[in-house]
């Protein structure tokens, strides 16, 4: 029997179409969801089926819709609101921090804000410096915000149905464009979780020379570059998939290093102040000692995005940068010798994106 699969959009569709039908005081909204493409085939005929009055497009006005959906939230309704573009949310701040995140605290438990907030992040045809920001070590900084990276139909199913079943306060959820066509094994996916919620960090490969933490579509990069040195040298990498970077499951971190030694953390933003930092500082807090070499993070250059498909494949990480990097940890050596793999650009292996749309 072949295996059953599912593609990180279908996964994305299915989430939005339970949480319409199992929850009658859902609505979605947002630029673009009633469009016939909706949000990339996200959203696509929901209005048909729930109606314009539960399924409806908004006017360019993000930080007054934001503050729509904190009052829905506050009066009973759960508000989806996407956004096709995470650099958007940007315009939305005030309505994210000082209200959504804060209301439940500052009103001692009365109200509280249940909501999700929807974007998409990544690379591809040239999203520029203002549309291909992911900024999510950003969000996670606030206290009150849930901050998820799914990168799995799976973590996508389970964790939108306990935020809008169970969750009673905002979630913002980033998700990676180039991953919407990619197909995933849904048998068993979760064999190897050591999770107890929908929110926790996941151990998607065991590994006993170095633990590889990732974000986003750089757990499927870890998990190639894993592959890769385990026939070349024999390396095995421990790879967790930390996927809710508010509420991060130190423990499973910790115990990975306290095994194998070795941390490298792989994430889809910048690398100051961000999510390797912030995993390096549990190490660092908890007992430096666990590590027998210096951690080591991967990111995006330390530069707005460029344009130019040329210099947007040197600014992202790639295959060869990480399994790079995961080799000169294990050996301890730049000049290590182990042969690493040709990579093309992610936006090539995963998806090639054809529009804005």
């Amino acid at each position: 029997m072949a295996a059953q699969t599912m593609t990180y959009r279908d996964g994305l569709y299915q989430a939005m179409r339970q949480a319409m039908a199992e929850h009658s005081n859902t609505v979605i909204f947002g630029q673009g969801v009633d469009d016939h493409k909706g949000i990339f085939g996200t959203t696509t005929d929901l209005q048909k089926e729930y109606g314009a009055d539960r399924v409806f497009d908004t006017p360019l006005a993000e930080e007054a819709m934001t503050g729509v959906a904190v009052g829905m939230a506050m009066n009973g309704l759960y508000p989806i609101n996407t956004h096709i573009r995470a650099d958007f949310v940007l315009l939305a701040m005030n309505q994210i921090i000082n209200l959504a995140a804060k209301y439940r605290y500052m009103f001692g438990g009365r109200f509280q804000v249940p909501m999700l907030i929807r974007m998409v992040v990544g690379r591809s045809w040239g999203q520029g410096a203002q549309h291909s920001q992911s900024l999510q070590s950003l969000f996670a900084h606030i206290p009150g915000l849930t901050v998820i990276m799914p990168s799995h139909p799976r973590r996508i199913l389970d964790s939108y149905a306990y935020a809008v079943g169970k969750w009673p306060n905002p979630v913002l959820s980033i998700e990676h464009r180039l991953m919407y066509d990619l197909a995933f094994d849904m048998e068993g996916e979760t064999s190897n979780s050591d999770t107890s919620t929908p929110f926790d960090s996941f151990r998607v490969r065991q590994g006993k020379d170095v633990t590889v933490v990732a974000t986003s579509i750089m757990v499927l990069e870890a998990l190639r570059a894993a592959d890769h040195l385990s026939k070349a040298a024999g390396i095995e990498c421990e790879v967790i998939d930390l996927h809710c970077l508010s509420h991060p499951t130190r423990a499973l971190v910790l115990e990975s290093v306290r095994k194998t030694g070795r941390l490298v953390v792989a994430d889809t933003s910048w690398r100051p102040f961000g999510t390797g930092a912030e995993v390096c500082r549990w190490i660092c807090e908890e007992n430096p000692a666990l590590l027998k070499s210096p951690a080591v993070t991967v990111g995006m250059a330390p530069s707005p995005c460029p344009t130019a498909k040329v210099l947007e494949d040197i600014y992202y990480p790639n295959l060869t940068t990480l399994s790079d990097t995961i080799a000169t940890t294990v050996t301890g050596r730049k000049d290590h010798g182990i042969p690493l793999p040709n990579e093309q650009s992610m936006a090539d292996i995963y998806k090639r994106f054809k529009g804005p749309f």
